[in-house]
């Protein structure tokens, strides 16, 4: 008896390569699966403007990158004693313009570099409504009276026709550059049960379109995996619409599986032992038993530079 209904993936077409740099831009689940990319030490780069949801916050923020765009104090605004960006999440807020300002232009110089450099860019839509303050879209409404804003629901020509300019702009800026596209299956039941289904059909036939007009993109099915194959509130958080610890890692498996090539998989492989090691806590610091679990980590280690000397340490 199946109690689950598991599909075949498909290899990408284009296999990732750990020597590759990468740029994950989107929603919460960026932030997951680029956790998880920072701790086995790939050249990856997460959310330079913070989460962001909607797929035109997300398209402006890249258009941010490729011009390598200088904030300035006209550009951000004070609202309960804390500077902020309508285009920022909001841990950007500061009390100092200068330091808000410091922040945000940091973090899209470093962006610029990631992404000119970059083989891969993974984008991660998390919902088709969007909020607008005197027309225009935000990426964030940062608590700011409801009044101020209007909430729309996109339409799946609004974003192809967005990102079809902007697909033509980040092959001039980087001919290399390969996008993967996602839908994050964080469920928003604050716009509705009925309501998050539209929402996530309109992400879902506006990726497909992409993907079917542009050579160098492709889909990995992240919402599929948690919505159709893992589809029991056990592989989710206590709040029921965020994935659980145990469905991330799924999914990531899933990830390694079809989207990295053979070195790539053979280096996580080797890593997420000494990973593992690294994080234990010591407890017995100074005995001789955890004097000599330093002393083999530390060979372990070593024998892995030599093995990837390409791989950051």
């Amino acid at each position: 008896m199946d109690f689950i209904l598991p599909f075949l993936l498909k290899k990408l077409p284009q296999q990732v390569n750990i020597q590759q740099g990468m740029l994950l831009v989107g929603s919460c689940f960026a932030e997951e699966i680029g956790a998880k990319l920072s701790e086995r030490k790939f050249n990856s780069l997460v959310n330079p403007h913070g989460i962001m949801y909607n797929p035109i916050s997300i398209c402006r923020a890249i258009s941010n990158y490729i011009t390598n765009k200088n904030y300035t104090q006209a550009d951000i605004f004070l609202h309960d004693e804390l500077w902020r960006s309508f285009n920022h999440h909001g841990k950007f807020a500061d009390v100092s313009a200068d330091t808000c300002l410091e922040n945000i232009n940091h973090n899209i110089n470093e962006a610029h570099k990631q992404l000119k450099n970059a083989k891969w860019l993974v984008l991660t839509f998390g919902s088709a409504f969007a909020y607008t303050n005197n027309g225009v879209v935000v990426a964030n409404c940062h608590k700011l009276p409801a009044a101020q804003f209007k909430k729309v629901l996109l339409t799946k020509e609004q974003i192809v026709d967005a990102w079809q300019k902007q697909l033509i702009a980040l092959k001039e800026f980087n001919p290399q550059l390969q996008i993967m596209l996602t839908v994050s299956p964080v469920r928003y039941v604050r716009d509705g049960v009925i309501e998050n289904n539209r929402s996530k059909g309109i992400l879902l036939d506006a990726v497909h379109t992409l993907i079917e007009k542009n050579t160098n993109c492709f889909y990995f099915p992240a919402y599929e995996i948690v919505i159709d194959e893992l589809r029991d509130y056990r592989f989710f958080k206590e709040d029921l619409v965020h994935p659980s610890h145990l469905a991330i890692n799924y999914v990531w498996q899933k990830f390694v599986d079809t989207a990295y090539d053979d070195e790539t998989k053979n280096f996580i492989a080797d890593y997420e032992p000494i990973m593992r090691s690294l994080q234990h806590r010591d407890l017995q610091q100074g005995t001789s038993a955890s004097l000599k679990f330093k002393k083999t980590l530390e060979e372990r280690q070593g024998a892995l530079k030599k093995k990837y000397p390409f791989v950051d340490f």
